[in-house]
């Protein structure tokens, strides 16, 4: 700590201390120090201020004689004799009422005037917080437990805020929080931080943290952003926006990492307030505020780059308050201190479960996920009755669409009446990593609502459903024993909101990533609806439209824009690591469920084998939907940084398909071998094994997908109950065609690996694969370790 002036025991200015100073002026405040002396020539602004001592706290409870109020009110807490409102109330009434001794009282006032000078105002306003001696340690965290004021102005207002600053550290959750951490209540100081306002009343402020606090992915910088002073996002007041920027690109000022970007309503918004005895005030936020985001892309990138900035400097993740000047412009840093918060999803991804004990079997189904569950029923048939869900039950349905995402969600488990492994309810259920039992034939008749159940799918294809709560245990899985293997395991995955709970997995890369999920869900509406807006028959359709792209004035590239970051939250988990992206697969039948879909869709008797896949990229009828997807992918690798994402084409028939389709991507900028970019195309029809020499002259590599091939070779349809029994891909069939393009690809020096189930549902499979040379599997997360082991033990089989 620099010591340029003559007497510091009463404050000290932010540019002469440091942020070991933690015991003098509190975490906050010598954090504030740390980043006005050693980062504002990096780029880091700070609003001006100083910070009051600890020793001047102390010098306040003396001279007012406080000690003995403190000491004997606690005491009255322990033995009950008072409770913790009361106690409360009486010490911080008493430090209120105290007085400041002349010293400290001219020093507070000298220093307040002199910011003034500094800034060139009289009377400046003030932000006035508190900031604990101990607090922002990441082993004893007081954040947000003292008071903040902010637009404070003039001398009388000053010094009460001060006051009512050092009683804060007597609020009911203050003192619980030292009670519980074992602090003595008399050990902990204040000190207080004057800091110069930043004009975010008509500006925009918010929250940063380096680190995204759901998962821990250390990669991705959140920000929170609303309208007004930031205490409203702090505190929890309103929804704010929120944005998550990719951090291993911001060094590169030729490219625009931002991986998300959600609209918050912002309810309301905190302006100062110049009645007389009053600082600030909330106020309801415009129609245009509400529908506006509060940052523009170069800010949220300029913010980005603070957050790394600060969290390099300080060796540590990081969590940061900042304000927008809305008259002299500018974004400031007001706050930083260390992330404390434990990512919450990172547990439930890293879980092996077994049954002990259960109440008799109620019926089974198809086994979806590794997990157990106990939970109440929520029986719901139809989709229009989802309000009615219970957060936490388990949802009991006949089948699932994407209408039940957001109650799956929050479901416990999901149990359906039909359905296999491949189907909507198996698939979003395993990418939300929660169990699920599908197919079960008449669950809706055999279960009822507030039952009390066990979903057990740890036994393997088989689902079981136990009446009551069983007795089970969960294992957390070590990652630091994961085995070695030369065959590659890679993930599937199609939803980018839950995509990173598993970086902890040590994967070789996402050998599929379906775009289908963010079309779905994010999307929503029909590409060429968004195109051929003004043809959208439909009011109802043009109403919806209207309102998803509000904000765009060419509704077409709301849909580049979404996909492109949907996909570059999958892409970010495992860069530089290989990310195969398969370009879009709905059938018909499910294009035509999309917001003004149906005018746009033929109907097919047969939509599993009609116009889907890459017969449609290249057809006059949808030719301008796939260069939408273009378009959003060379956003992705050129615009974004995300070179890691090598393209895969679905259901290509025949070789001339093959070269129109290439035709019409390099139109949209897509050329193959250019920029590193990689074609591989999806072996799933027998043609494509046939011909698979033919076809490695048009494409880098096969990504063989064993639930279409199956289904072509054996002449099932994999959607049928009837046929459920037929529909093997161990069939003798189904594995002469898998080891039959796997030995030609290899001829032609081609990429070959499998992203279908079956590796993940039979370890049998995954063996059989490593003996026919697969170069890659890619699996669910869920069964990701237990495949790892089934392939490391083939392998050592093999070479045994």
């Amino acid at each position: 700590m620099a010591k340029d002036t003559q007497d510091m025991r009463h404050l000290i200015w932010f540019e002469d201390l440091r942020r070991e100073d933690v015991a003098l002026v509190g975490g906050k405040n010598s954090s504030l120090g740390e980043m006005v002396s050693q980062l504002a020539s990096l780029g880091i602004k700070v609003p001006p201020g100083y910070a009051t001592t600890s020793d001047a706290f102390r010098q306040f409870i003396e001279a007012n004689d406080l000690h003995h109020v403190v000491k004997d009110t606690m005491a009255d807490l322990d033995a009950g004799k008072v409770t913790l409102a009361e106690a409360g109330k009486t010490v911080r009434s008493a430090i209120a009422a105290g007085e400041f001794p002349e010293d400290m009282k001219a020093a507070l006032i000298e220093a307040y005037h002199e910011l003034g000078r500094r800034t060139g105002n009289d009377n400046p306003s003030v932000a006035v917080r508190s900031s604990a001696t101990a607090e922002d340690l990441p082993d004893a965290s007081f954040a947000g437990q003292q008071e903040t004021y902010l637009n404070v102005v003039g001398e009388e207002e000053l010094l009460e805020t001060c006051r009512l600053c050092y009683a804060s550290l007597f609020t009911d959750r203050a003192i619980t929080y030292r009670n519980v951490q074992g602090f003595d209540h008399l050990d902990v100081a204040l000190s207080i931080g004057v800091q110069l306002m930043v004009r975010s009343d008509i500006g925009g402020s918010g929250v940063m943290f380096s680190i995204d606090t759901e998962t821990g992915f250390p990669k991705a910088v959140l920000i929170n952003a609303a309208w007004g002073l930031g205490e409203n996002v702090v505190q929890g007041a309103v929804t704010p926006d929120e944005y998550q920027v990719y951090k291993p690109f911001l060094d590169n000022p030729d490219l625009s990492p931002i991986i998300e970007k959600r609209l918050g309503a912002k309810e309301i918004k905190m302006i100062y307030d110049e009645r007389e005895g009053q600082m600030t005030r909330n106020v309801p936020t415009s129609k245009k505020e509400k529908e506006s985001f509060v940052l523009s892309e170069p800010e949220i990138i300029e913010l980005a780059r603070m957050a790394k900035t600060i969290e390099e400097h300080y060796g540590q993740p990081m969590d940061m308050e900042w304000a927008r000047d809305g008259v002299a412009g500018g974004i400031y840093i007001v706050q930083a201190r260390p992330e404390t918060v434990q990512s919450r999803a990172q547990a439930g991804a890293m879980k092996r479960f077994e049954v002990k004990s259960h109440g008799p079997e109620l019926m089974r189904g198809i086994s979806v996920g590794a997990a157990v569950a106990t939970g109440t029923i929520c029986l719901i048939e139809s989709v229009k009755d989802i309000d009615k869900f219970i957060d936490g039950s388990i949802l009991v349905t006949t089948q699932t669409d994407p209408d039940w995402v957001p109650i799956m969600k929050k479901a416990k488990a999901i149990i359906t009446d039909s359905g296999g492994r491949t189907s909507h309810a198996a698939i979003v259920s395993r990418e939300l990593g929660v169990p699920a039992i599908v197919g079960c034939g008449n669950a809706t008749h055999v279960l009822h609502d507030q039952q009390d159940v066990t979903v057990d799918c740890s036994q393997g294809d088989d689902g079981l459903i136990y009446e009551g709560f069983a007795e089970y245990t969960e294992e957390e899985l070590d990652l630091t024993h994961v085995p070695e293997t030369d065959t590659k395991i890679m993930l599937n995955l199609a939803n980018p909101t839950t995509s990173a709970r598993w970086w902890r997995l040590p994967v070789d890369g996402v050998g599929l990533a379906r775009m289908e999920f963010v079309i779905n869900n994010a999307i929503i509406a029909h590409p060429l609806a968004l195109i051929h807006f003004d043809e959208v028959k439909k009011q109802k359709d043009r109403d919806f439209i209207e309102k998803l792209t509000k904000g765009y004035d060419d509704k077409s590239q709301f849909f580049v824009d979404t996909l492109a970051r949907g996909l570059s939250r999958i892409a970010a988990l495992v860069y530089p690591k290989k990310v195969i992206v398969r370009m879009s697969d709905f059938k018909t039948n499910e294009y035509a469920e999309l917001v003004g879909g149906r005018q746009f869709e033929p109907k097919e008797e047969n939509p599993m084998i009609g116009f889907r896949g890459a017969s449609r990229y290249y057809s006059d009828s949808y030719k301008p939907g796939f260069a939408l997807e273009c378009k959003a992918i060379k956003k992705l690798r050129e615009e974004m940084g995300f070179d890691n994402v090598t393209l895969m084409i679905p259901f290509c028939r025949s070789l001339d398909e093959a070269d129109k389709v290439l035709e019409v991507m390099e139109e949209n900028g897509l050329k193959r071998g250019e920029n590193g970019l990689e074609v591989y195309v999806m072996c799933e029809i027998p043609a494509n094994v046939i011909l698979a020499e033919e076809f490695a002259d048009r494409f880098d590599g096969f990504s063989i997908g064993s639930n279409d091939l199956t289904q072509l070779t054996l002449g099932v349809d994999r959607d049928s109950g009837a046929l459920a029994d037929l529909f093997d891909e161990s069939n003798a069939a189904v594995k002469w065609m898998i080891e039959t393009v796997i030995t030609k690809a290899h001829k032609t020096d081609s990429y070959v690996g499998l992203c279908g189930q079956a590796p993940s549902n039979d370890p049998t499979f995954a063996q059989f694969l490593v003996q026919a040379g697969i170069d890659t599997i890619s699996v669910t997360p869920d069964s990701f370790l237990a495949v790892k082991e089934n392939v490391a033990e083939a392998e050592a089989a093999k070479k045994g």
